[in-house]
């Protein structure tokens, strides 16, 4: 699962490390020392010659049963199963969602709707800390560290961007789940609610009960780049799409101009934030 951007631990193709290159050298020299193509290989450990190079070059976490055939066949030393106990992912921010975080940094407006949790560059750190607990396969310790570390590094933008405009539409219903508990819920409200003090950042709430809504597509990002080009990102599990074709481009501006409108305004939903505080 990805978790806005967020590297878990179910990708296939995670962001490379020294280790995972390390480990895929060292296959590599192992199986051409042995006379063996990739496909050849491959075949004998019952992967796919690109699943064998994805290793190889750092790309792919080694499946167990990989590491236990390619033992068997390129001599059976140990080597392999010791130096797999040591391999780690890159930590913090998902290939996929590499290019769309480089081009926030510049971005001069950046529109946010999001339907499945407070968005990325609100979370408080008992909120986001949550969603990483409850990923599946569990995050180790170091991992959920990296990820938060990762993730503040990614909000510094909201203060250092004071002249970039940040638009957010969060769901009603995102807030009434109290993800964390009652105590985290509380702590993100009150944040949302200093945060849409700052002038650069607008927050609308989308009221849980709407006979219209434009956004059941999905949650969405509009990026506004200095030379004022337009850009979108969709996210899903394992992976994200980045949108750059202007007429699609412009189908998802016309939804996210009409959430606006269909959004409590802002004035609103500070006073839905003030009541939903009162109520914890």
């Amino acid at each position: 699962m990805v978790v806005d951007g967020q590297v878990g631990t179910g990708s296939g193709e995670p962001e490379t490390s020294d280790s995972l290159r390390t480990f895929g050298a060292v296959v590599q020299a192992l199986r051409e020392f042995n006379g063996l193509s990739r496909e050849e290989f491959g075949a004998l450990v019952g992967f796919s010659k690109h699943t064998v190079a994805s290793v190889e070059l750092g790309r792919r976490m080694p499946d167990v049963d990989l590491v236990e055939a390619a033992e068997r066949v390129l001599g059976n030393t140990g080597a392999l199963r010791r130096a797999v106990e040591h391999l780690v992912r890159q930590p913090g921010l998902a290939a996929w969602f590499r290019r769309w975080a480089s081009m926030e940094k510049l971005a001069i407006t950046l529109c946010t709707y999001e339907c499945r949790m407070i968005p990325g560059l609100l979370q408080t750190e008992a909120y986001a800390r949550q969603l990483f607990v409850d990923e599946l396969p569990p995050l180790s310790d170091e991992q959920i560290e990296a990820n938060w570390a990762a993730r503040v590094e990614r909000q510094k933008l909201l203060h250092l961007r004071p002249n970039t405009a940040f638009g957010f539409i969060i769901e009603e219903h995102v807030l009434l789940r109290q993800t964390g508990g009652a105590q985290a819920s509380l702590g993100a409200i009150e944040h949302l609610l200093g945060m849409g003090e700052l002038r650069n950042i607008e927050i609308q709430i989308m009221p849980l009960v709407r006979k219209a809504h434009a956004g059941l597509h999905g949650s969405m990002q509009l990026l506004e780049t200095p030379k004022h080009k337009w850009f979108a990102y969709m996210e899903a599990p394992e992976t994200g799409q980045l949108v750059s074709d202007p007429k699609a481009i412009s189908v998802l501006q016309q939804r996210y101009a009409r959430m606006r409108s269909q959004a409590l305004s802002i004035e609103d939903s500070v006073s839905l934030l003030h009541r939903m505080r009162g109520e914890l």
